[in-house]
């Protein structure tokens, strides 16, 4: 579980600066202020959760048990509902594509799943000390 969590934080973290870059250099060319700072906003806590991520495999690989496996699942889902949606919103508002309306109800279950990831994180690491 551990070496599939980090690969995937490496991964992950190599598309934030891909994606950071492409912010920097790129959307500024074709998108307003605001809608860069959306997508940015997607890429920050993208970039925060990879770290919590990698943090989750190197202390399940010491302390193993279902909180803190629970909490890399919980962190890319975060990724992927918050990041993702602000990511979507970011290309709904370049090209004006009504049918991803809906996308920024998603934005906030992201966030509840990073807010989960980090109380299981922290749970489970509290389990795993008062079992030594």
């Amino acid at each position: 579980m551990h070496k599939g969590y980090i690969k995937t934080a490496a991964f992950l973290g190599a598309l934030s600066v891909m994606l950071g870059a492409f912010a920097a250099h790129g959307l500024k060319q074709i998108a307003t202020e605001q809608t860069v700072a959306i997508f940015e906003t997607g890429v920050r806590y993208q970039f925060y959760h990879v770290f919590a991520l990698a943090l989750a495999a190197l202390l399940y690989k010491t302390y193993p048990n279902k909180l803190i496996s629970a909490s890399g699942i919980l962190f890319m889902l975060g990724i992927g509902f918050f990041s993702g949606s602000l990511y979507a919103l970011t290309y709904k508002t370049i090209y004006n594509i009504n049918a991803l309306d809906g996308v920024v109800f998603l934005t906030p279950i992201g966030g509840v799943f990073f807010i989960a990831g980090w109380l299981c994180l922290s749970l489970g690491i509290k389990d795993a000390i008062i079992k030594e």
